[in-house]
């Protein structure tokens, strides 16, 4: 049995994976609002009824052992003891340039964890909150991490480096990181075994489309480039995140409205994006029902969103010198066959023959939507970051 642990600053998401058989997940759920009051945990276990759960959980060591209760409680649980519980994997956003792979982690590791946390001061001590919290409840158990980052570690210089003084590459590490490259790696090697293709031999872009979005060239089994950068707001546009963004126009906008960097910060992480032009919703769904209802906004978001990753990947088909295959995965790609078809439509100088009629009404699955004659295959797969994490912190023990 493997935990998998995914925490952010006020949450736990996790999964319990019988990794040996079959990768079963055996239960899930979710603890919100942790370090506040009326902290809520839901909770799924197979063949048990879901169980919802309100109390104050005042910080993450509290929430773990509220979640590793429930796990073994006879009611609600699956497992009778932690002695079940033989590994623990967590999701770690940022690994700098200082991590490659996933890792076992010891001391030594947390310590260049720690070192990376001026890199993603939003995330990195909530997923590295987990890890501790581990340490104290379960301090015999291995512990693994799997970072975001570390798929896009093979991106040439040329390619990740800003248009900045050296120095401050130097001295900062300011460069392209990129993330969600956990997912990027599976849906690309998971479309491929299911083409009977050799991955390694085979161009590939995946667009990973959710509330958080990114999009990546993957040239012969290695990531090539990718739209976010040292932080997840480049790129694409997002739920609340403005992705790209002219910084002349970033600080203009500062100086008017007399903007804190902290304001600044919320201003582009939280407050633009789909939300922003709408002035509806972050949700892809609410968009598209208003879009449906007349509104301008709505609309005009939907075809900006389209061309930004429409623009993405011509730019990527250029710098791979052409295009195999592309994947659309996330909660938007795998659910969502109006962007899917907003995206692909007007590709056909790129090889790209689209399957409308296959397209419309596809929702979470694995398949095929371009047509047979079509010399760039188009995808819908979905991913599962949870089960990569547990099969990564198999293969690290197992050797």
């Amino acid at each position: 049995m493997k935990i998998v642990l995914n925490c952010g600053s006020s949450s736990i998401k996790y999964q319990l994976i019988n990794i040996t058989e079959n990768s079963d997940v055996m239960a899930k759920g979710l603890l919100e609002r942790v370090g506040l009051e009326n902290s809520e945990l839901k909770h799924e276990s197979k063949g048990k009824e879901p169980y919802h759960y309100i109390q104050s959980v005042k910080d993450h060591i509290t929430g773990i052992n509220l979640i590793i209760k429930t796990l073994i409680s006879p009611e609600h649980g699956v497992i009778k003891s932690t002695s079940e519980i033989d590994a623990v994997g967590h999701r770690v956003v940022h690994g700098g340039e200082k991590f490659s792979g996933s890792v076992i982690i010891t001391r030594e590791i947390i310590d260049k964890m720690e070192e990376c946390i001026d890199l993603a001061p939003l995330h990195n001590p909530a997923n590295l909150q987990g890890i501790y919290a581990i340490n104290k409840i379960l301090p015999d158990t291995p512990q693994c991490g799997v970072f975001d980052t570390a798929f896009h570690q093979t991106m040439p210089e040329h390619v990740y480096l800003y248009g900045l003084p050296y120095e401050l590459y130097e001295k900062y590490k300011v460069r392209r990181y990129g993330f969600h490259g956990t997912s990027h790696g599976f849906v690309s090697r998971k479309a491929c075994d299911i083409l009977g293709i050799d991955f390694s031999k085979t161009k590939i872009i995946t667009c990973h489309l959710g509330n958080g979005a990114s999009i990546t060239a993957i040239n012969n089994g290695k990531s090539y480039d990718t739209s976010m950068g040292l932080t997840p707001v480049e790129g694409l546009i997002m739920g609340t995140r403005c992705g790209d963004l002219d910084l002349g126009a970033f600080l203009y906008i500062m100086e008017k409205e007399n903007l804190s960097i902290k304001a600044a910060n919320d201003l582009i992480n939280k407050k633009s994006g789909m939300l922003g032009i709408t002035g509806i919703s972050s949700d892809m769904r609410d968009i598209e029902n208003e879009a449906e209802k007349g509104n301008e906004r709505a609309n005009l978001a939907l075809k900006m969103y389209a061309y930004r990753v429409k623009k993405y990947i011509g730019a990527y088909a250029a710098a791979m010198s052409g295009l195999d295959l592309l994947v659309f995965t996330g909660g938007i790609g795998e659910n969502d066959s109006l962007i899917r078809e907003l995206v692909c439509e007007g590709l056909e100088y790129m090889g790209i023959a689209f399957d409308f009629v296959v397209n419309k009404n596809l929702k979470g699955k694995d398949a095929i939507i371009s047509k047979h004659n079509s010399k760039v295959t188009v995808m819908t797969i979905t991913t599962n970051e949870e089960l990569v994490i547990a099969l990564e912190t198999f293969t690290l023990l197992k050797k």
